[in-house]
């Protein structure tokens, strides 16, 4: 009896502690996720103060989505761009003065991105394009910024072009410099006759080293023609800028998208501390519609990125004078006639891959007025 009472009680005892251990474990792994809970938000904190003090230090213009101006596009259109994140990229040639409300924009590409593999597909639009760029007012494209600032600019993206952008990314001309700098430079292709615009006659101020040199404050020297030839940021924008070689403002255009990938691919090669330091650098020369959130959104795929094919815009075309304007780069289509309803058909099999796209009836209509105002 003694012993059974012993036995009870030791197995009390022994029920107790088992229960007092089990409770201790469950405050320690309590006080684990509550620990593990803390380094998280401790840390997303830290990711978010980050992104939000990098934000800060970029020019915001807010767009609301609702206000953008678009065509009426078919079911079929809208859902084939469904998997496209389509963003108006423009280049400002504001020498520095930190305004992005106005200035032509001397570079027009539209980028997109696919959703699914990640690849960006670039279409510079020549800026001396004949559009409409407010109204029914036919003028060159570069000159909608000037007309209306972003906002503008995109509204005439989408409707000659049948798009459905609400966002854009600004750069002025100082901050390709810097970029290219810290990056380390570049290599690129440059002929004889790129080398002699970009060094000049040697007197002072010509070629356009010397100008981009003078503009952005920083020295650089001349370059040789060759192929993988190393340049540094005044060289780099300077071969941008080059627009009197043969194919004029079109091998200008390419030679822009040439640096842009460039610049890209070194960008991915590029370690952490390089890539913070290209980041406060842009930023204050970078002007964006985009909002936090969304640059979060874009940045996590960041790794998947690629860089795909790249286009001008019209993609057959022709120069003319027309009425008191000057040359204007004119759309064509391969049989020699006025035609930028076949020019938007080509951009959206190139930037969606839709072979099916039906253009609205506005482009039809402003494809009829361009033709009427050439007179061919």
């Amino acid at each position: 009896m003694e012993r059974d009472m012993r036995s009870s009680g030791a197995g009390r005892n022994q029920t107790q502690y088992k229960r007092k251990k089990k409770s201790r474990r469950r405050r320690q792994r309590r006080k684990l996720i509550l620990v593990i809970l803390v380094v998280i938000l401790a840390a997303v904190g830290l990711i978010f103060s980050f992104a939000w003090n990098k934000y800060e230090k970029m020019g915001k213009t807010l767009i609301k989505e609702k206000d953008v101006k678009m065509n009426e596009l078919t079911p079929e259109t809208k859902e084939a761009m469904k998997g496209y994140e389509s963003i108006a990229l423009f280049g400002l040639d504001n020498r520095s003065t930190g305004n992005f409300e106005s200035g032509n924009s001397d570079a027009i590409i539209v980028a997109s991105i696919n959703k699914d593999t990640g690849e960006i597909k670039m279409a510079s639009i020549y800026r001396d394009t004949y559009l409409d760029i407010e109204d029914n007012k036919f003028r060159k494209a570069n000159a909608a910024y000037a007309n209306g600032g972003p906002k503008n600019a995109i509204e005439m993206l989408n409707k000659n072009l049948d798009l459905d952008i609400t966002d854009y990314v600004s750069v002025d001309f100082s901050a390709l410099v810097n970029a290219i700098d810290l990056l380390g430079g570049i290599e690129l292709d440059i002929t004889e006759e790129e080398a002699s615009w970009m060094n000049g006659d040697g007197s002072e101020g010509s070629g356009y080293i010397s100008s981009v040199a003078e503009i952005s404050g920083k020295s650089s020297s001349w370059v040789s023609s060759g192929t993988g030839v190393h340049v540094d940021g005044v060289q780099a924008t300077a071969y941008t800028r080059i627009r009197y070689t043969e194919g004029w403002d079109y091998k200008r255009t390419e030679r822009q998208r040439v640096v842009i990938s460039k610049m890209f691919e070194k960008a991915k090669q590029s370690d952490l501390l390089t890539l913070n330091k290209l980041l406060d650098e842009l930023l204050p020369d970078i002007s964006t519609s985009l909002s936090l959130t969304e640059l979060l959104a874009l940045a996590k795929d960041a790794g998947k990125y690629s860089l795909g094919e790249n286009a001008g815009f019209p993609f057959e075309k022709d120069s003319r004078d027309i009425g008191n304007l000057s040359s204007m780069v004119v759309p064509m289509d391969t049989e020699g006639k006025v035609n930028l309803e076949w020019n938007v058909v080509q951009l959206h099999k190139f930037l969606y891959t839709n072979e099916s796209y039906t253009p609205s009836q506005t482009v039809k209509d402003l494809s009829a007025a361009i033709q009427a105002n050439t007179g061919y």
